[in-house]
């Protein structure tokens, strides 16, 4: 940049969109060696404008950071040369660059800005949830990402660097002293998640080319294979050349632990996040349900079946549930559509009977919750029934005394067998839509506007679906 022209300099504006600085830098003849000098004070009489001022001021200080650790790294260089000469040459030369550009990333590296719900319980040194861990564990990758170039391949000093400056951060997350260990794990089985998929990156084609992956495809079991042929094909028995399969260990493990009362969550989510391409495969070519759920009956755990959403679609969606019906449960029950509806006159009967805040929330959300199919004029009993028998095969809420607190009950029905027991109607609607979406069952016509209101809301879209 030294020895660059005027004209160069009004180039170089402009590929970084300053081009209207152009004639005044041509009127003051700044080339590139004059541009560097340029302190505060002359940025200033240059550039009128606030925001170009800073971002020329980022552009110069940033070159000169890189033509500093350019010149320690030569420094660094020769003067290892010249203790070591046969040491600094070919293959360790690369080693030796590396090395020195992960020191430099390990010093500068600093924690991403969390997103603020993140921040409050990190703040309250609460040790988070498991849907609170997989969002702490995103931003952490999305951010060594970006500090890698976007590279998805860190080393281990890499992932060191990181959890140690969470832990540094938030002492409070280094469970029993077995912190480090997790948190590192879960952090290299995320970039492991992320890159699972592509199949146009170069970097990511290499390594899967090297470690037995064919180009442009997706290494598959052999194990997966033939167990989607077993289910396909309804035969109970699994094939003998299977007994010794990794895939196999994994899934006998899981029916094992699911009959404990006591249960290894942690290895569950890691032998899940195993078995996710055999699942999704079968799910994908429509293995009967009671197969999928025989070999994964970790599924019938609503805590499983959220995150199996978030899996696939990088959303918390009891999280999202619980903000939905805050927002809209008033409203829902202040529409005249509802007002005579049976549901809503038990609502007012029992709210007459309660003066607790939370008890006449709950209520309030219950209603709403049970509500929505009629408020978007659609068939209810597709969607829950209450204090009836379940009819539809498609996914659907069984609802027994709604509003009597010691006895209400929830549950959530496929084909007409319960899949899983609810504590609550929050978590009653969350495992409803991520019932749809986990095992990509169709939405009956009949109740497909209620479930795209939710769905929209959900997923966050630009111009989500309205109440009428």
């Amino acid at each position: 940049m030294e020895s660059w022209s005027v004209e160069q300099v009004c180039n170089w504006l402009k590929q970084r969109n300053l081009g209207e600085l152009v004639p005044k830098f041509r009127e003051e003849e700044v080339s590139g060696a004059a541009l560097l000098a340029l302190n505060d004070r002359m940025v200033q009489q240059l550039v009128k404008k606030i925001g170009h001022q800073a971002v020329l001021m980022d552009l110069i200080k940033k070159y000169q950071q890189q033509k500093s650790g350019l010149e320690s790294l030569t420094f660094c260089c020769e003067t290892a040369s010249q203790k070591f000469p046969e040491v600094i040459s070919g293959k360790n030369l690369k080693s030796f660059f590396a090395r020195h550009k992960t020191l430099q990333w390990a010093s500068s590296y600093a924690l991403p800005d969390f997103p603020y719900d993140v921040k409050c319980i990190l703040a309250e040194k609460k040790c988070p949830d498991h849907s609170m861990r997989i969002r702490i564990i995103e931003f952490l990758q999305a951010d060594m990402t970006k500090y890698l170039e976007g590279s998805l391949y860190p080393n281990s000093q890499q992932y060191n660097v990181v959890v140690n400056a969470l832990l540094q951060a938030y002492p409070f997350l280094d469970e029993d002293g077995n912190g480090f260990l997790l948190w590192k794990r879960a952090l290299k089985d995320r970039f492991k998640y992320v890159r699972r998929p592509i199949e146009d990156d170069e970097q990511v084609l290499r390594n899967k080319c090297k470690f037995g992956h064919r180009r442009g495809q997706r290494r598959k079991s052999s194990f997966a294979e033939n167990k989607l042929d077993d289910v396909q094909g309804q035969v109970e028995e699994e094939p003998a050349h299977l007994k010794g399969s990794a895939m196999d260990l994994h899934i006998k493990w899981l029916n094992q632990e699911y009959m404990k009362t006591q249960r290894n969550w942690e290895e569950v989510d890691n032998r899940m996040n195993g078995t996710i391409e055999i699942r999704r495969k079968m799910i994908s070519n429509k293995a009967p349900l009671k197969d999928i759920l025989r070999l994964f009956p970790f599924l019938r755990c609503p805590y499983q079946l959220f995150r199996e959403f978030q899996l696939l679609t990088h959303m918390d969606i009891y999280k999202k549930t619980v903000e939905i019906l805050e927002i809209y449960s008033e409203n829902i029950l202040s529409l005249y559509v509802v007002r005579n509806n049976p549901i809503n006159i038990m609502l007012q009967e029992n709210l007459k009977r309660h003066t607790e805040e939370d008890v006449l929330k709950y209520m309030k959300m219950t209603a709403a919750c049970l509500l929505l199919p009629e408020v978007f004029g659609e068939d209810s009993s597709l969607f829950a029934a209450v204090n009836e028998e379940v009819k539809a095969v498609t996914p659907v809420l069984e609802v027994k005394n709604p509003f009597n607190m010691n006895s209400c009950e929830f549950a959530l029905y496929i084909e007409r067998e319960e899949l899983a027991q609810l504590d609550d109607c929050t978590m009653a609607l969350a495992a409803l839509v991520a019932a749809f979406r986990v095992f990509d069952i169709p939405c009956p016509k009949r109740i497909h506007r209620t479930l795209n209101f939710l769905e929209s809301l959900v997923f966050e879209l630009r111009n989500p679906a309205s109440l009428p």
